[in-house]
């Protein structure tokens, strides 16, 4: 999704977000997984999961060597897939897999943000119509998403650019903050991987939340505040 900007911000700084694993305890797979769920008979579904889970320890292990190229591969899984069809569900897939897995914290972090004035932003390797509905709930003023081809009304599988992920984040988000006047130097950017460190290089405060052992590590290195968030469940097993 090319970096156009929602709606205008006085602000000249912005708070970038990554979403899933940092506003959403989630992943690509969470989505696609509803998807078919919602197509398929429960008995086919079923055995439909049993193969895709030996796939995602395959994922898994991709997603440790290079995140684009799991991106790139993963998508492949929408090809053929009826384009109306999934775009009419994300609404509901906002509600029922999205909603829960929300960090209770995120949502307090991001209002913050909105009263200093600084623009919100969600970048995001997620597919731009899942996460469209999280973008209108929280304002944001831009959404720099993967997109995936369409022909003949279906899904080819193949995306429509580069898969938004590591430089290609940092890309986006400095293409966004020169066609909106953000100074990034004066800008916040939050994620929870080490794929997600060109992104928070590219800002003057970055933050790392629920951090993978390398991203911890760098962050503790550069001084970066690391934050503990939870979904609601976890908060109140915690006693929090």
């Amino acid at each position: 999704m090319e970096a156009v900007a929602r709606h205008s911000s006085p602000s000249k700084a912005a708070a970038f977000f990554d979403v899933d694993g940092t506003l959403i305890d989630s992943t690509i797979a969470h989505y696609f997984r509803y998807f078919m769920f919602r197509r398929l008979p429960p008995l086919r579904a079923k055995l439909w999961y049993t193969g895709f889970l030996i796939r995602c320890g395959y994922y898994m292990a991709l997603d440790r060597v290079d995140r684009g190229r799991l991106n790139v591969v993963f998508y492949r899984n929408y090809a053929g897939l009826p384009v109306e069809e999934i775009k009419s569900q994300a609404a509901d897939c906002f509600r029922e897999e999205i909603t829960p897995r929300r960090f209770i914290e995120a949502g307090a972090c991001i209002e913050e943000h909105r009263r200093a004035g600084r623009a919100i932003v969600l970048v995001t390797g997620s597919l731009d119509f899942i996460i469209e509905p999280l973008a209108t709930e929280i304002g944001a003023a831009g959404v720099l998403a993967a997109r995936l081809d369409e022909r003949d009304g279906r899904f080819t599988g193949e995306l429509t650019g580069p898969p938004v992920g590591t430089e290609e984040k940092a890309r986006r988000m400095r293409e966004f903050a020169a066609a909106n006047g953000i100074d990034l130097a004066q800008s916040h950017a939050y994620g929870d991987s080490a794929a997600d460190l060109p992104m928070l290089d590219a800002v003057g405060f970055p933050h790392a939340v629920n951090p993978d052992r390398k991203l911890a590590a760098a962050g503790r290195a550069r001084g970066w505040p690391i934050h503990h968030w939870n979904v609601a469940g976890d908060a109140a097993r915690n006693g929090r």
